[in-house]
């Protein structure tokens, strides 16, 4: 039987905040127009990929628990 985790609902609803997601579109850019990113940008990057990806999974589950409730 999966486990049953409570979500805070402002959890849920958390953004990132605008001058994060800038940089992150600012490195993707930057990367995508044949840049090389450093190391730390690279790093970087990559951790704010994955806390958006986070967030995403985190919406995306507090949504199928609130139509099942």
């Amino acid at each position: 039987m999966p486990e049953i985790v409570e979500i805070p609902i402002e959890l849920t609803r958390f953004q990132l905040p605008q001058a994060v997601h800038a940089r992150l579109q600012f490195l993707l850019d930057r990367q995508d127009e044949g840049y090389t990113l450093s190391q730390a940008e690279r790093q970087e990057a990559e951790g704010l990929v994955e806390l958006v990806e986070f967030l995403s999974l985190l919406r995306l589950q507090s949504t199928r628990v609130m139509k099942q409730a």
